[in-house]
């Protein structure tokens, strides 16, 4: 089946293109077929966008203005590449013809590319591997990056055990300009934070990242076309460059890291062969300080130092750093509560978007200090990262009117909308909300009360309030009930006035409160 090509590589196309790469290059770099690349690029001139704005688009818009598909049959492919490279031995033994293996190509697979098709995917293949060559690197085109086979080690300070740390190792091919880090694992997390140093190390971003097969890299392993996980799609869009990962079992593609790493063992591991580290950053500031001396180090062959080299042929063919560094993303699934919150389940919170997406399902793309969310492709709402349990995050633009009323609810607002009735409203309002253990409740009440104004007008109210607050009570139903039953109305001697008096006479037999506390 044909699979669709992700928009994000149709993002890598597009930086490629802008960056003046042949569709030939472009081909080879991505591991894209040379004619889907002549598509995507025919479609990007067709559009009356200019490219460098395409790359500003979201992935939803991208999808409408890039409907196609690939033709590549990845099981067909694989088939006939599995067939081509079975025929290594076989190409100078006497007798050998493209047409005889043909036919024993096609009577083994059920659906056989045509012969015409066959005999070019041989040339293609056989041109590359016929000899070995020297690659050019061109400056500011690729940085390789590996982890070595072999580990360092750290010490735990109580017991004396050796824990394993992984050390990573990129390499610009052009100047070989080195750079080394140890990290805890080959994790996702650990390698885009590698990279992420790499690039500020090196200043500059080059124009593609090339990686081995590993499982923190690409999500789906093939020798033609491997796919590559979302953060690394991500920091590569962050960083404006594309990532390029290795064809499996094929170390030539990156010989240039894989003799980095064996150098990294003669200068790095072997000085610390004798030293104890009980911090990955006490390592780290070692091989830091290893790490200078290696790459001042003057290149027997060329009398002149990696740094050198880097300094004055490459530097300047780096792309600029963006202003911020990147952060790993991660990725959670969320429906849209009927209140208008997603829940986001890391830290037990909610966020809100805007009302009109209800019921929908989204995904919430995540950093330490920032919440996205996204539908169908689009950002509809971010949010600053509140990591506190249970709370509820709001932007007021995202509510429903009905909501938003709600949200304006505080002591100041019930005081301006007691204000017109009159001063005994004024206190008996604020009063209420300053007794009450919840606010929220309070401000239920005194809605309540302020309301009553439509029935029995702001007079009556007034009278009511200033009744209710000689009396020392404080609750809807008691101005309420001085309304219906015309108490308001009645004269009253303010100074004498209490209506909490008791009606019972004093006796020396009788108990207080007290006696019952």
């Amino acid at each position: 089946m044909a699979r669709k090509l992700d928009l994000m590589d149709i993002k890598q196309i597009i930086r490629l293109h802008l960056d003046g790469q042949s569709n030939r290059k472009i081909s080879r770099t991505l591991g894209i077929n040379r004619n889907t690349v002549n598509t995507y690029i025919q479609l990007v001139k067709s559009l009356d966008i200019p490219a460098d704005k395409l790359l500003e688009k979201d992935i939803g818009e991208l999808e409408k203005l890039f409907p196609i598909k690939t033709t590549i049959n990845n099981r067909r492919y694989d088939e006939l590449m599995q067939y081509l490279d079975s025929l290594k031995t076989e190409v100078n033994k006497p007798g050998f013809t493209l047409l005889y293996h043909y036919n024993e190509y096609s009577q083994n697979v059920d659906n056989p590319y045509s012969y015409t098709q066959f005999v070019e995917h041989y040339n293609r293949r056989y041109r590359k591997v016929k000899s070995s060559m020297k690659l050019t690197h061109h400056p500011g085109e690729t940085m390789m990056i590996d982890f070595a086979g072999k580990h360092l080690y750290l010490t735990d300070r109580e017991t004396g055990e050796q824990i394993p740390v992984e050390i990573y190792v990129s390499i610009l091919p052009h100047s070989q300009y080195t750079y080394v880090q140890a990290v805890m694992s080959q994790k996702r997390e650990d390698l885009l934070d590698c990279i992420t140093g790499s690039l500020a190390y090196y200043g500059g971003v080059p124009q593609a990242i090339i990686s081995d097969n590993l499982k923190s890299a690409v999500s789906r392993s093939s020798k033609y076309e491997p796919q590559i996980n979302k953060s690394l799609k991500d920091l590569a869009s962050h960083y404006n460059c594309v990532i390029n990962p290795t064809r499996a079992y094929s170390p030539q593609d990156k010989a240039l890291v894989e003799n980095a790493v064996n150098l990294v063992y003669q200068r790095i591991y072997y000085p610390l062969r004798h030293m104890t580290f009980f911090t990955l950053g006490q390592l780290n500031e070692q091989i830091k300080i290893l790490l200078e001396n290696y790459n001042n180090y003057q290149l027997q062959n060329k009398g002149i130092s990696r740094r050198e080299q880097f300094q004055s042929q490459e530097r300047s063919y780096l792309k600029t750093l963006p202003a911020t560094r990147y952060e790993l993303k991660n990725y959670r699934r969320a429906k849209v509560q009927k209140m208008g919150y997603v829940f986001f389940s890391p830290d037990k919170s909610y966020y809100s978007v805007p009302y009109q997406y209800i019921g929908q399902n989204t995904e919430i793309h995540y950093t330490d200090k920032q919440i996205e969310v996204h539908y169908n492709h689009q950002r509809i709402a971010v949010h600053i990262r509140n990591k506190s349990k249970g709370s509820y995050n709001t932007i007021k633009e995202h509510l429903s009117s009905t909501h938003q009323f709600y949200t304006d609810w505080s002591p100041e607002y019930f005081k301006k909308l007691a204000t017109p009735h009159g001063t005994y409203v004024i206190s008996y309002v604020e009063q209420m909300i300053h007794q009450a253990a919840y606010p929220e409740t309070a401000y239920k009440r005194s809605m309540g009360i302020i309301q009553l104004h439509r029935q029995y007008g702001s007079e009556r109210l007034n009278n009511a309030c200033r009744r209710a607050l000689l009396a020392d009570s404080l609750s809807y139903n008691r101005v309420k009930n001085i309304l219906e039953n015309n108490l308001d109305k009645e004269e009253f001697d303010e100074a004498n006035f209490s209506e909490t008096t008791s009606h019972i006479p004093p006796h020396e037999n009788i108990r207080g409160a007290k006696n019952y506390v």
